[in-house]
Order: C-alpha cells, then structure tokens, then sequence
C-alpha cells in the first residue's frame, strides 16, 4: 500500500490502535466511553467521540476487506441452506425492520434495513442477497412471512422455501449478538446508522466466530489467534 492510499495517512495514532478501537467496540457489548475507559488503563488517551469517528470511518473499511477475503474463500464452498428473518428495530418511536441471512453454519450473509416489511422490501433484500453471493442455495428456510412467498414467486425460486417450526432456530439464535451490541449503543437514532453498524458488526463477527462449542480448546485457540493475526493486517 503506498502512501497515497494508506487510509491512516491523516491520523497522529498508530493504525494498531486504530484497529483496537474499532475491534473492541464493534465485537463487545461496550459503551463509547467503555472504550476510552479501557484504552485509558492501556495507557491509550482517546475522547470517546473519537472512538465514534474511527468505527464509523473505519468500519466499513475494514468489513469491506474483510468481505472480499472471505467472499472468494466462500464462493468455492456449495452453501446448500439459507435462513432468513427480519428483526425489529425501533427508531425514533418508529418500528423498522432489519432484514438478516444467514447459511447453514450460520456465517451472516447480508443484513438490509427497511421501514416496511412488505414484498418489495423482502424483494430488494433477496435481490441484494443473491447477487452479492452470486449463487443460489439448495434451500431457502423462513418463518410464515407472506412477504417471502412473494419475492420467491417473483425470483422463481419458491420451490426452495421451507417454513416449519423450529426450522429457523439458525437464524433466530445468530440475533442474539446483535441484539446485545444494540443494547450496549442505546438503541439507533438513524436507519442509515443502523445498516452501517449491522453491516460492520456482521463482518467482524463472522471474522472472529470461531463456532468454539464445536472444536476442542486446542483448535478454539490456534484459530483465535489466527483471526486476530488476520486482523492486525487490515489495510495494511
């Protein structure tokens, strides 16, 4: 990377802290001032409005690359189940919909925030979906949303569609984390905010999911440790 196109070209800190700061707020349930309380006992002194403009300048950066890496490693892999579902996301006393994809190992797909929740948005949802993954799945598993049906018929894919009970726990239990972050952050006060943050926070979860009740502590540790190596190299 030259230094015309370092994207820390303009910043006094060093780009390790910078990828601190954006980790330790878009992975764990922690206020902004949280994240100048800890940095503080680093030895780091950073304003917590500082901490807000690095995740949002850097975020997205970082979950861009961290996309693209894991975007042509995915793409060699036959994804053989989708589970949809939308969540609901009060915004200003407004009710939004935050539209959310998972696979069958649950590594998040797309996240799309809408007001509405009717055909169109499911459409402009799937439409996304399927051409950011630039493959369709065996099958596509949902809950009783009509919407869904809708957009299916309308991709000629409605033969894929299961819905059944239980069926999405995938998906339904992959919002958990989410929720937990939109806690910690009071809540959104804009949906553009909120599609940043969902996108990011998507990204970086599936980056550090190690998926460590399936592997032996031996192997949770190697690729820790492996994700966080990966990490301090963003835009390097």
């Amino acid at each position: 990377m030259t230094a015309a196109t370092n994207p820390f070209r303009y910043f006094n800190s060093s780009p390790e802290v910078i990828r601190l700061v954006v980790m330790m707020y878009v992975k764990y349930p922690l206020s902004l001032r949280n994240v100048e309380d800890l940095l503080h006992e680093r030895g780091v002194d950073i304003c917590h409005e500082t901490v807000r403009f690095w995740w949002q300048r850097f975020g997205p950066m970082f979950a861009a690359e961290i996309r693209r890496k894991r975007g042509s490693h995915m793409r060699q892999h036959h994804q053989w189940r989708w589970h949809l579902d939308e969540v609901y996301v009060k915004i200003g006393g407004e009710m939004h919909y935050l539209w959310r994809a998972v696979d069958h190992e649950g590594e998040v797909l797309e996240s799309y925030a809408t007001k509405t929740r009717d055909k169109a948005a499911a459409l402009r949802f799937m439409k996304k979906m399927l051409k950011r993954q630039g493959c369709s799945p065996d099958a596509i598993t949902t809950d009783g949303l009509r919407s869904y049906t809708a957009a299916m018929h309308e991709l000629n894919c409605a033969e894929k569609q299961e819905v059944g009970r239980w069926a999405n726990n995938r998906v339904e239990n992959s919002h958990q984390p989410f929720r937990r972050r939109e806690r910690a952050m009071l809540r959104f006060r804009q949906m553009k905010t909120l599609q940043r943050f969902a996108s990011v926070h998507a990204s970086v979860h599936n980056h550090f999911n190690q998926e460590r009740h399936l592997t032996d502590r031996t192997t949770y540790k190697a690729n820790r440790s492996a994700a966080l190596a990966e990490w301090q190299t963003l835009m390097a």
